[in-house]
């Protein structure tokens, strides 16, 4: 097996691996690197995802890169034109020729005594093994499952003979133009899609178990707008993101801190939207908080506009069992359908489904901490990329990568050569993802944990987080710096 050395390895050539590569070559000019990308393209969940009206629930302000304004008119942009984007910046600064496609990493392993990982990467296109070893691994991989959604298992599916389809692997051919169609789900999958699909379809359903919140914004953004009129595009930009990012803030504080008014916010936009008398409470009314799980964003009130006009509507019931020719929901109604799309839901696989050893030993990631959200508990020289849950994934993304440039730095200029995170002393663990949706809970138990207080504490507030990790301290009581000849002879232990 063919053997390489990198300083950097990236894993993943989605957003935030193109991202993390172009801040290492700003930021560390003389660092080698290599991105390693399991699929044939650039782009991750971007070129992945191709269903009908596949586009981000984020403004493009906040969800683009901090070094490349975006220049497109809308705000709320769609699958292509982020995908596009992504690429643009991959070949604008010279990304694309470190990116190796259809390398799946499988595993990595420490070794102290050289300050090495080796890397095993499966090709998919030759069916062979490469081997590689760098200095620092960095993840970018997210942490869903790119080869299968979730599909909940729905009695009598198996007598249905419609078709049935997974958002997550949209077939190029499906055309259900006339069609009459059912989406299961109410998370921003389904929004997204019955919308896009009621412009063709003949009529389309959403069945939701219980609803979500959903919000109506402007797919352009007319600040933006106004200061690129006046301003260069960097400050125009930069004018728009940060607008963008204390709205963010200041909408999810006020969430948290009184959700009575928040949800009567919701509410009362939902019913300005929608038809006169409509059950607002049955349809569009949690049980749930607004940001226990991610709030909806609906461009310029598309959901709310296809089901005033008829071709849409929202149902709030659950399946009793399918049919040959449609369901039967517990209430006794029978819905129609062509088509049933399921959009319940994704599956989380941690670290794109890696496995790591340190010096030997297996790492079991539901037992180690996080570090400012980024880095593992007795795990050297690793970084991993996960976005805020309440904001921008590309706004945590930037964070994360300028940290990792300013360990590298620290590194070279300290002589060091191993960073190590250190596990809090506390039993006061949570998961690293503080969400309430289906496909955290499913997966809580396997992913790793946050403490009680920073610098363990995954913080939900891009302000807060630029001065840790732009401008906050390197060292500190959670980390550790070594030589490889100082052998580290318990890396989990915990801060004394």
């Amino acid at each position: 097996m063919p053997s390489d050395h990198v300083d950097v390895l990236i894993v993943g050539a989605g957003l935030s691996g193109v991202g993390a590569a172009v801040h290492l070559q700003r930021e560390c000019p003389g660092k080698t690197y290599a991105v390693l990308e399991a699929r044939g393209a650039i782009g991750g969940t971007w070129d992945l995802f191709r269903y009908p009206g596949v586009r981000s629930d984020s403004d493009m302000f906040t969800l683009g890169y901090s070094f490349k304004p975006w220049t497109d008119a809308k705000a709320i942009a769609d699958g292509d034109a982020i995908r596009t984007y992504v690429r643009e910046t991959a070949r604008e600064f010279g990304v694309q020729q470190h990116i190796r496609f259809h390398h799946r990493v499988v595993r990595a392993e420490w070794d102290s005594g050289t300050a090495r990982w080796t890397v095993t990467a499966h090709r998919d296109d030759t069916a062979e093994d490469v081997v590689l070893t760098c200095a620092f691994l960095f993840t970018n991989s997210g942490y869903y499952r790119y080869d299968e959604g979730y599909t909940p298992d729905f009695p009598g599916i198996e007598r249905y003979t419609g078709r049935l389809v997974h958002p997550q692997h949209w077939p190029a051919d499906l055309d259900y133009t006339g069609k009459r169609v059912v989406v299961i789900g109410s998370g921003a999958t389904a929004v997204t899609l019955v919308p896009a699909m009621a412009e063709r379809a003949a009529h389309v359903t959403m069945l939701q178990r219980s609803p979500t919140y959903v919000i109506s914004l402007p797919s352009r953004d007319p600040l933006a707008d106004a200061a690129r009129r006046w301003l260069p595009a960097k400050a125009a930009y930069a004018v728009a993101r940060w607008k963008n990012v204390a709205l963010g803030v200041a909408n999810f504080q006020l969430s948290r801190r009184a959700p009575t008014l928040v949800k009567n916010f919701l509410r009362r936009a939902a019913k300005g939207k929608l038809p006169t008398g409509y059950d607002i409470d049955r349809h569009f009314s949690p049980r749930y908080n607004p940001w226990d799980q991610r709030l909806c964003v609906v461009p310029d009130g598309d959901l709310f506009a296809a089901v005033s006009a008829g071709r849409a509507e929202v149902v709030t019931d659950t399946i009793d069992t399918f049919t040959e020719h449609g369901l039967r929901l517990t209430s006794g109604a029978e819905l129609p359908a062509d088509l049933v799309v399921t959009a319940t839901g994704l599956n989380l696989l941690a670290l794109g489904g890696m496995t790591l050893a340190v010096d030997g030993t297996e790492i079991d990631l539901a037992a180690t901490v996080a570090y400012k959200g980024m880095m593992l508990s007795g795990v050297p020289n690793f970084a991993m990329t996960i976005g805020y849950t309440n904001a921008s994934w590309t706004l945590k993304a930037d964070l994360v990568a300028t940290y990792v440039c300013r360990l590298l730095r620290h590194l070279d200029r300290t002589g060091q050569q191993i960073v190590t995170p250190l596990a809090p002393d506390s039993d006061d663990l949570v998961p690293i993802i503080d969400l309430k949706s289906g496909y955290v809970l499913r997966a809580v138990d396997r992913l790793p944990k946050q403490g009680p207080s920073a610098p363990w504490r995954l913080h939900q507030n891009y302000p807060r987080d630029v001065l840790l990790m732009r401008h906050g301290r390197l060292t500190d009581e959670g980390v550790r710096f070594s030589r490889a000849s100082a052998a580290v002879t318990d890396p989990t232990a915990p801060v004394a």
